[in-house]
């Protein structure tokens, strides 16, 4: 047995989180939900495997069957379509079953845990194989990165449940005397991981509506959208919001969130995040070619982080936007 109580320590650290998760404007309840559940598991975990309490050992594989539920429902509620109670909370299910294998068959919970934590990390994984569009909900300014939290999240998931393998392995291998420092070394990764990605800004979501249904369209449909979409961006320069995501660009022109992002999709090759920020780069020309330093230039466009804005930058312009903004500089003193 461990001689400090590892999970204790990261419970705490995750509360320290939690504390500032919920000081900060605009934060999503979900997550904090799932940052909280987190903290609290590390503390039953600690409770159980170092203090040896038997009342948190039985509430240990309940509690543990919770975190990927609300992993799932944080990820749907708040990257993909919003929160509804009707569909979600059937994954009471899964914390309901631990519950009954506790009480009936508790050798079932050293199957059905890794499972739980398997499936819900390769659901998170599936649903994001169809790149930052499968994330209609978050700020296209942040680019691909809430599409690699997530990801790592559904990895985390995975990996947890592979550590059950590992506590198998090593009871076959006769050496159970490692079980402890497993659980908690893993678990207590997982956590803290899960918890400090929840904190990301990139997971920002100031849009509280779920996107409408999807509906089948014809190309002279996708043209008449385009057009619609492009006056838009034209008229009301809708890409210099920061906080601008596909689900209020749709809503915006009074479409389906799938229908816009299909359009695009068709008509330019592009997702819709390489579009707005197209949009973005244009504008921050605009700005660096009246003088303005290159991190005031991406702020004023719209982009949320120097990394994005430097990659979409060179992918349009050919050049970063200092090389470009010297050039543009040297060219304007040429006679």
């Amino acid at each position: 047995m461990p001689t400090l109580p590892i999970p204790l320590c990261g419970s705490l650290v995750l509360g320290f989180l939690l504390v500032a998760l919920l000081r900060r404007e605009g934060r999503i309840r979900l997550l904090a939900v799932l940052l909280g559940a987190c903290a609290a598991q590390g503390a039953v975990i600690s409770l159980a495997q170092h203090y040896d309490i038997a009342a948190f050992r039985n509430v240990q594989p309940v509690s543990a069957a919770m975190i990927p539920a609300l992993a799932w429902i944080s990820f749907q509620g708040t990257a993909i379509r919003g929160l509804r109670w009707q569909s979600d909370i059937w994954h009471a299910l899964g914390p309901v079953f631990a519950l009954f294998c506790l009480v009936i068959a508790p050798a079932w919970l050293d199957g059905a845990i890794p499972l739980l934590y398997a499936g819900y990390g390769s659901a998170i994984l599936l649903t994001l194989r169809h790149g930052p569009d499968a994330l209609p909900r978050l700020r296209l300014g942040t680019g691909d990165v809430p599409l690699r939290i997530w990801r790592i999240m559904g990895l985390c998931l995975i990996g947890s449940a592979f550590s059950d393998v590992l506590i198998v392995a090593a009871q076959l291998a006769g050496r159970s005397a490692w079980q402890p420092w497993i659980i908690s070394l893993f678990s207590t990764g997982t956590l803290i991981l899960l918890g400090a990605l929840a904190l990301s800004d990139s997971l920002t979501d100031p849009d509280q509506s779920p996107p409408a249904p999807a509906v089948r369209i014809d190309d002279q449909a996708d043209d008449a959208l385009m057009a619609r979409l492009d006056q838009l961006m034209t008229s009301h320069r809708l890409y210099l919001n920061p906080d601008l995501t596909l689900t209020l660009l749709a809503r915006r022109l009074h479409v389906p969130v799938k229908q816009l992002s299909a359009a695009i999709n068709r008509k330019t090759g592009e997702n819709v995040s390489r579009y707005i920020n197209a949009h973005r780069v244009r504008a921050a020309c605009d700005s660096l070619r009246q003088g303005e330093a290159v991190t005031s230039a991406m702020l004023s466009a719209g982009f949320n982080t120097k990394s994005n804005f430097n990659r979409e930058f060179a992918r349009i312009m050919h050049m970063s936007p200092s090389d470009w903004a010297r050039s543009n500089a040297a060219t304007r003193q040429e006679p």
